[in-house]
């Protein structure tokens, strides 16, 4: 397909997907199949310019695509400089499922250095695409099986500026202490709780080991 047929199909897409107004599952699985039925840079070529899109749903299959691609090191950049961005609270839900596509691709202990920028970025919808794309931490491979590593950066938070990284940093949190709730209580063992922030992050993270 060239460039006009590219364009064609986007605005078929708005139509399409504008109907659509819960849920991700469609735009998820068309944006699978076109991943899987074109090469990479025609498949990059879609996802930028459904992310050009005003209708969210599209801009949604557009992440998803660059979730697949993200290999591409210019692709991995726009989710975390230019994604993060979008003022849609679903198209960042679908950032952090793309962000964890991402790890899932090259393998998560590889994946750490850049798990451990975006956790340090200045943008905080970027650092959440982190700590809730890879929920539950711990059945994630590597983290599985070094769960403290998880715990480590996702702690790290708890005194963030942003109450949106703080809640998903105790969610993750609580998540993990289902499977390992002594090592749970060994990091709040540290914790000075007088902080309002950290106090947020324990109450939603100590649910389950209190």
């Amino acid at each position: 397909m060239d460039d006009t047929c590219a364009k064609e199909y986007i605005a078929n897409l708005e139509k399409e997907f504008s109907l659509i107004e819960n849920g991700f599952k469609e735009e998820e699985k068309r944006a699978l199949t076109d991943y899987k039925s074109n090469d990479n840079e025609y498949a990059k070529n879609l996802a930028f310019l459904a992310y050009k899109s005003v209708t969210y749903q599209v801009r949604m299959y557009g992440v998803f695509l660059f979730g697949y691609l993200s290999e591409q090191d210019d692709v991995l950049a726009f989710m975390r400089d230019e994604v993060s961005k979008d003022d849609n609270w679903r198209v960042q839900e679908v950032l952090a499922k793309a962000f964890d596509e991402f790890c899932k691709k090259i393998g998560y202990e590889k994946a750490l250095p850049v798990i451990d920028e975006w956790l340090k970025n200045n943008n905080p919808n970027t650092r959440r695409a982190v700590t809730e794309g890879l929920r539950i931490w711990t059945s994630r491979p590597y983290f599985k099986d070094n769960p403290n590593e998880a715990i480590r950066r996702i702690a790290a938070l708890k005194e963030d500026s942003s109450e949106y990284v703080r809640k998903s940093a105790g969610n993750a949190l609580r998540d993990i202490s289902k499977k390992f709730p002594e090592l749970i209580k060994m990091e709040f063992s540290s914790w000075k709780l007088e902080s309002r922030e950290i106090k947020q992050v324990y109450k939603l993270a100590s649910r389950l080991v209190d």
